[in-house]
């Protein structure tokens, strides 16, 4: 019996690593998940993935043939195949790539976990057919993938799109790089929580969210709010669509991409984050770009578009 190619995808984040078999079409054939235990040495967490990936693979390596892993990291250079201090994580740098070669022989690739996402929207998702694209990851913090002319920019180091550290108020938040006021201290999960303290101690309005302690409040709370016309949750929307937009605005001057694809917990919010953005990018935007640049939703299914991103990777390199 012909065996069904797949390509392993694994996504790291600071909590919960996800992994998945992928084939061409982006079909996911098989996904599973561990705990990431920031404080653990990454060594360790690289045999916990081993392991798991094992105990999978002997499920399936009857029907199945691997090609090739994927692997999306905070912090993920794609030149060296390290992870890099990567924030939450204790990690300092691991040369995680070539590690896992011990175990495997395929084609193993690693990169930051925004440009996974931007091969995954370019493989199997809305940037499709696209040469010129951003993708904007909303999570935890901000991240951005950047596609310019069919390539993936990554500079001369590999850590080239930084979007979400480029400063939008000056002398503004405390942002966890150490440095005051950059994009993602605002326009993020962590931004949008911080935004709606603030306007609990400003505005003296009745919300559902003061009830909620801070420690439980999040983008998720604050979205489920919003859809209930809780007045400070949709204002906490506003004011981060508004500078994301403006943010935006000004990241499109160096690249001018046919679309910005917006990925990530807090753009599951759909409208009430992607209305405000797209009216403050509008406004922001240099005459040259506007009207002209669409700003959308992921087209990846939820739940896989870190695992589709991390195995796009491999099959980009198959197709070429």
């Amino acid at each position: 019996m012909e065996k069904t190619w797949v390509c392993l995808g694994v996504d790291i984040g600071g909590t919960t690593t996800n992994f998945g078999f992928v084939d061409m079409y982006g079909k996911v054939h098989y996904e599973a998940s561990f705990p990431t235990r920031a404080f653990e040495p990454g060594e360790l967490h690289l045999e916990r993935l081993h392991y798991s990936i094992e105990e999978a693979w002997d499920r399936m390596h009857a029907t199945y043939s691997l090609e090739g892993i994927g692997i999306g990291a905070p912090n993920g250079n794609f030149y060296q195949g390290t992870i890099v201090n990567p924030p939450n994580l204790n990690w300092g740098t691991i040369e995680y790539a070539e590690k896992m070669k011990q175990w495997y022989s395929v084609p193993i690739r690693l990169t930051n976990d925004a440009n996974a996402a931007a091969f995954g929207e370019l493989q199997f998702g809305g940037a499709q057919g696209l040469r010129d694209f951003m993708v904007i990851t909303l999570g935890t913090g901000l991240g951005s993938g950047i596609v310019a002319n069919g390539d993936m920019i990554y500079g001369f180091d590999g850590f080239a799109g930084e979007v979400g550290h480029t400063v939008v108020i000056r002398g503004g938040r405390q942002c966890g790089c150490g440095r005051r006021g950059c994009l993602e201290t605002y326009a993020s999960a962590s931004g949008i929580r911080r935004t709606a303290v603030e306007l609990m101690a400003d505005l003296n309005i009745t919300s559902e969210l003061r009830a909620i302690p801070f420690t439980d409040l999040n983008g998720k709370r604050i979205a489920e709010a919003a859809q209930n016309g809780d007045e400070l949750a949709l204002e906490a929307f506003k004011r981060t669509g508004d500078i994301l937009g403006m943010g935006l605005a000004d990241a499109v001057a160096y690249t001018a991409p046919e679309a910005i694809i917006l990925v990530g917990g807090l753009a599951k919010a759909g409208d009430l984050i992607l209305k405000p953005t797209r009216e403050s990018f509008e406004a922001h935007v240099h005459s040259l770009w506007r009207n002209k640049i669409k700003i959308k939703l992921s087209g990846l299914a939820d739940g896989n578009i870190a695992i589709l991103g991390a195995a796009a990777l491999i099959w980009r390199e198959i197709a070429d």
